[in-house]
């Protein structure tokens, strides 16, 4: 039977090194975060990460535009923000309404206060393997699997999925800690054979109960990042949790594993970003 990677205990570890590390600081930092439009999850989301700022000591504003809004007073957000030196991080939430350009919103915001790290900028220090920020995301998985004794130095580490915010990251951050590293997708031949032969197996598709107990090692760690609805419509990941639980030697449950550390590790990013910016204020 699996040890279960608990996210929710590991990540309250994590906040109260981040609000210990806060209440040290002089300069307390700042997130802005802006939502465009009335949808249900992002506003869920958002309310989260305010939240979540509040219980380490982040300042955080949330900056509300109808979906409506147009890309040039979107655009005059950012750059009030960008100039705002109490601003420490900005996050614009994801998606966007139509009409307005997710690739020119995260060209826009300034590489220091990127704390979501997408921009091209931070994007290319992660693929060099000198990253100013983390990708929360495939951040929070390293922490998991760090802070559970799951060594990855050596071992055969499979990523299933490719995307910018999960998949590619994630493979560059394995690859960071000496992992070998194999990036399966849609177009992988023979997926099993990969999957079954990692050491570390991490899941990002979006698919329901999409890996089974014979596409995986004995003994493997199985991270499961997905956040989908089983034919119940329950709370599932990507992984079929109840029988890959049998055979993996470590595996993170849904809910309960990867999402709490998500916002964690956007905390710790503003706590980077405004250290950051303080450095080169006393330069």
């Amino acid at each position: 039977m699996a040890k279960i990677i608990d996210g929710k205990a590991i990540s309250a570890q994590i906040r109260a090194e981040i609000a210990a590390e806060v209440a040290s600081m002089p300069v307390k930092p700042g997130l802005s975060v802006i939502i465009v439009g009335d949808d249900p999850a992002s506003k869920v989301y958002v309310r989260n990460k305010h939240k979540a700022c509040g219980e380490v000591g982040i300042r955080s504003e949330v900056i509300e535009l109808p979906a409506s809004a147009t890309q040039e007073e979107l655009d005059a957000v950012i750059d009030r923000l960008n100039a705002d030196e109490s601003v420490s991080g900005i996050l614009c939430q994801l998606p966007l309404p139509k009409g307005l350009s997710e690739d020119e919103v995260i060209a826009r915001i300034d590489p220091k206060k990127d704390v979501d790290a997408f921009s091209a900028v931070n994007v290319g220090h992660i693929m060099l393997g000198d990253p100013v920020f983390l990708p929360c995301t495939p951040a929070g998985v390293m922490e998991l699997l760090k802070r559970s004794g799951v060594e990855v130095k050596g071992k055969s580490c499979v990523v299933v999925g490719r995307s910018n915010i999960v998949g590619k990251p994630m493979a560059m951050l394995l690859l960071k800690a000496d992992g070998t590293v194999t990036v399966c997708h849609s177009k992988t031949a023979d997926l099993k054979a990969v999957t079954s032969a990692a050491d570390i197996l991490v899941v990002a598709i979006g698919r329901a109960k999409f890996i089974t107990a014979d596409m995986v090692k004995e003994g493997a760690a199985v991270i499961d990042v997905g956040m989908d609805r089983d034919e119940n419509g329950r709370l599932c990941g990507d992984v079929d949790f109840d029988a890959v639980s049998e055979k993996a030697g470590y595996i993170t449950p849904v809910p309960g594993g990867v999402g709490p550390m998500t916002i964690t590790m956007l905390l710790k990013n503003t706590v980077a970003a405004a250290k950051l910016q303080a450095g080169e204020k006393n330069q």
